[in-house]
C-alpha cells in the first residue's frame, strides 16, 4: 500500500462541521476514522515486520551486535511516513471509506 501519496506529515486544522456532514453526527465520524486508522496501523505493522524479517538473527550469542543499513533504512522509511490517524482522515474526506450503520438502516425500514 503506497502510504505516502500527498497526505501532509503534520496536523492539519479540519473542519468539524463539514466532516460530520456524511453521518450527521461528529462521533460517528470520529469512530469510523478510528475503526479504519487501526486497520491501516495494523497493515502498516506486518507490512514492517515482514521487511524485518528477512534480516532476523536467530543466533543466542548477545555479545554479537551488528548493524545491517538496509535494515536500518527501512525502519526510517516506516517513521517518517504520515501517522495512520491523518492517512484514515484524508481517505474519509476523499470518500474512500465505507461505512454502514446497520441501526440507522433500520429506522429507515
Amino acid at each position: 500500500m503506497d502510504y505516502k501519496k500527498s497526505i501532509p506529515n503534520s496536523t492539519v486544522t479540519r473542519d468539524m462541521n463539514a466532516l460530520c456532514e456524511d453521518t450527521g453526527n461528529i462521533y460517528e465520524t470520529v469512530k469510523i476514522i478510528s475503526k479504519r486508522s487501526n486497520q491501516i496501523s495494523v497493515e502498516m505493522k506486518t507490512e514492517l515486520e515482514k521487511k524485518l524479517q528477512e534480516f532476523a538473527s536467530y543466533t543466542d550469542n548477545l555479545e554479537e551486535v551488528f548493524e545491517n543499513r538496509e535494515q536500518i533504512e527501512i525502519s526510517r522509511f516506516y517513521e517518517k511516513l504520515p501517522k495512520a490517524t491523518l492517512i484514515a482522515a484524508q481517505e474519509y474526506i476523499d470518500g474512500k471509506v465505507y461505512h454502514k450503520n446497520p441501526a440507522r438502516e433500520k429506522l429507515k425500514k
